[in-house]
């Protein structure tokens, strides 16, 4: 039996009686609502308390307009509110013991929630409405619509390819039905059918996913999936590839990124090899660190940075103090954020000497320093077998290779890792397992050549300003990670393999999607950028500069570590609230078959399990039509689901947005219609998102 839990809350930062009355009417309000919990409701309740915070004094307003924000997120995102003894209590949206069902249940509709949340914003409502627009190119009339596959016609297609026996000729007849292609979203390409810009195509239909979307930080390519085989080159799916998580435990142990397995290997093998790894990485990192203020101001010599001491270290962790309180008290946040200064003529040199990155490099030092200083102590006088043998049995030397594998791991997880961030089907291609297509199509050589060229000659923003001199680091990207939505395997994803040698790649070798765990359920996505906003402030005013500026190259996960802070301050459980108990499974896919030797730093060179070149790509295509797409064809269900996506007066179409109804919206000009029975819009998870309600009927642009 599901057990809930109760936490009593007690807003130590509200004093005034004003600001708790208002907390504590905001919590009854959002108890009385039920579980009729719609995105219009919780908006209207977090608008109407954050107004009256307005009206108290300055110095509490803020803070409880904040609190009144998380109470909202917490209470979207499931859960439970309630106001007893006029004490406001909290449960967690999934109580201990829940059923697998229920606890998916909850993340969906927490999600659905935050993404009809984000639908319900006046500038993403004008530019659905902009895509729906009908505009005239090259004499016809287009719109987004005019790139969604009209079910009715596929499906009659593939009903006459299902009568054909298996084999050559139905391939064949496949592929005049189906033929994708793979499609890289330039920041300024058009598509050449409908005039439309490719990022606003796959913006759009991103919009269809469940989660909300945000733009991310970093490196990152937009895929579109096209099928040449239909007028127009509808979109089949979509898919992204980011920059990779930094910190992910059973992803890492795998790869051989942790640090007492790693021990435990070298112990296992303390060869030649690996004391020249050890030697030569350590020599890199230092060498990859701007040092001539710090020689010219005394802080370090260069007799120094070959063989340290307690005293050298311990001078340039002060410094890397100071600095960063320099740098809390100025960020000059628009000195890091502006294209000025991370440009192809960026100033690196000014860079490297600001105070953020003065700090970055004092204490990157000191440690690498620290791990020189360790290994002569422990006997590791040079790159032999015998010095890394007798260094191997000293705890000082262990923690010198510790610091050198975490900072070897640092310089490939953002380029040579990436991870899938979007991976999906369109309607009515979701129904014909076209998330698989787009799954490996993701991992095709056209997609990691397309990633090469796009960052082939860029700057490295971070290493650039340690190094105080352009850096580049050439993109090698061996192998990808991706995680599910919810705490089962999604479809997509299941039993995903592909014998490398029938895509013309070596024997024994496979392209694989492979399962290594799940993720601790831990973190701050379940927050609105409304809060963030609202927090920022606070944290502002409460301290002498902010610990967290949002600045690139401050750490890892910013956000994470400003939600903690605002949370204590405010007297909310911060390890239970940032619990959000959504873990997820973990998947890798290796693109070379030699990618830990990559990733570790033994070589650059790498052995793709996929030939390069368009191919590869072709024989991922052809592979998905005969394995998934033939079989799909014969159910008689999947035909009626394909055929029920129509682009007809009215449309109703799976691949439309839809947007939830907006109170203060005249009807007349409400936009997005309700799916019709049945129909559904794909995700990145392979499973369909939860209809979000439309309160009034539309008469949609007609498609061309």
């Amino acid at each position: 039996m599901p057990r809930v839990t109760w936490v009593r809350l007690d807003p130590p930062a509200l004093k005034l009686p004003k600001a708790r009355k208002i907390a504590l009417e905001c919590a009854r309000a959002l108890s009385r609502t039920g579980e009729a919990r719609t995105a219009p409701m919780v908006a209207g309740i977090r608008e109407e308390y954050i107004r009256r915070c307005g009206d108290l004094p300055d110095k509490v307003s803020p803070l409880a307009s904040l609190y009144c924000h998380i109470l909202c997120d917490l209470f979207g995102q499931g859960w439970a509110v309630r106001v007893e003894r006029r004490r406001i209590e909290l449960a967690p949206p999934v109580p201990e013991g829940s059923s697998p069902e229920l606890r998916k249940a909850q993340v969906r509709a927490a999600h659905v929630l935050e993404r009809d949340s984000q639908l319900l914003q006046a500038p993403t409502r004008r530019f659905i409405r902009e895509m729906e627009q009908r505009r005239l190119h090259r004499g016809n009339w287009c719109s987004i619509y005019s790139v969604m596959r009209d079910g009715r016609d596929l499906a009659e297609s593939l009903r006459q390819i299902a009568a054909l026996p298996r084999g050559p000729v139905r391939d064949e007849a496949l592929r005049r039905c189906v033929d994708p292609y793979v499609q890289v979203v330039d920041t300024n390409a058009v598509c050449e059918f409908t005039g439309l810009r490719l990022a606003d195509m796959w913006r759009y239909f991103r919009h269809t996913w469940i989660t909300p979307y945000f733009s991310t930080p970093g490196r990152k390519l937009w895929i579109l999936i096209r099928d040449r085989a239909a007028p127009n080159h509808p979109v089949v799916g979509i898919g992204a590839l980011g920059s990779a998580i930094v910190q992910l435990s059973p992803r890492d142990r795998w790869i051989g990124w942790s640090s007492e397995e790693f021990l435990a290997r070298l112990r296992g093998d303390p060869s030649a090899r690996w004391a020249k790894w050890l030697d030569r990485s350590l020599s890199k990192l230092i060498a990859g660190i701007y040092v001539r203020d710090f020689l010219a101001d005394g802080v370090v010599s260069r007799a120094a940075l070959c063989r340290p001491t307690d005293t050298d270290v311990e001078r340039l962790r002060k410094l890397s103090v100071a600095e960063r309180q320099l740098h809390y008290l100025y960020p000059k946040r628009h000195a890091h954020k502006g294209t000025a200064a991370t440009g192809p003529m960026a100033d690196w040199k000014a860079q490297a000497k600001s105070h953020l990155f003065r700090s970055k490099r004092a204490g990157m030092l000191a440690l690498l320093l620290q791990a020189r200083r360790q290994l002569l102590a422990a006997g590791f006088t040079k790159p032999v077998t015998s010095d890394l043998r007798r260094a191997l049995d000293k705890r000082g030397a262990q923690d010198a290779i510790r610091t050198v594998l975490r900072h070897t791991k640092a310089a490939h997880v953002g380029v040579d890792v990436m991870d899938i961030t979007v991976c999906g089907a369109i309607a009515p291609y979701n129904a014909l397992l076209g998330g698989k297509l787009v799954a490996l199509l993701m991992a095709s050589p056209e997609v990691e050549g397309a990633y090469r060229a796009r960052y082939e000659s860029a700057q490295s923003v971070i290493a650039s300003s340690m190094a105080g001199k352009p850096v580049r680091r050439r993109p090698n990207l061996v192998l990808l990670g991706t995680t599910s939505l919810y705490d089962v395997a999604p479809a997509q994803y299941n039993r995903l393999r592909v014998p490398a040698q029938l895509l013309g790649g070596s024997d024994g070798s496979e392209l694989a999607y492979l399962p290594l765990g799940t993720t601790a359920g831990f973190g701050s996505y379940h927050f609105s950028r409304e809060t963030m906003a609202t927090l920022e402030w606070v944290l502002a005013r409460q301290q002498r500069g902010r610990p967290v500026n949002s600045i690139f190259g401050e750490g890892v996960n910013p956000k994470l570590r400003k939600v903690r802070t605002a949370l204590d301050l405010l007297g909310f459980p911060s390890d239970a609230v940032l619990q959000h108990r959504s873990p997820r499974v973990i998947y890798a896919v290796p693109l070379a078959s030699n990618f830990r030797e990559v990733l570790i730093g033994l070589t650059t060179r790498s052995q793709a399990i996929l030939p390069a070149g368009p191919s590869g790509t072709v024989a991922l295509i052809d592979y998905w039509r005969s394995r998934w797409l033939s079989g799909r064809i014969e159910r008689f269900e999947t035909l009626g689901a394909v055929e029920g996506h129509t682009l007809s007066f009215p449309v109703r179409h799976g691949a439309r947005v839809t947007l939830p109804a907006d109170p203060a919206e005249d009807p007349l000009f409400a936009l997005g219609a309700e799916p019709a029975e049945g129909l559904t819009q794909a995700n990145s998870d392979g499973q369909p998102p939860l209809p979000s309600p439309a309160l009034y009927p539309v008469a949609p642009a007609i498609a061309s």
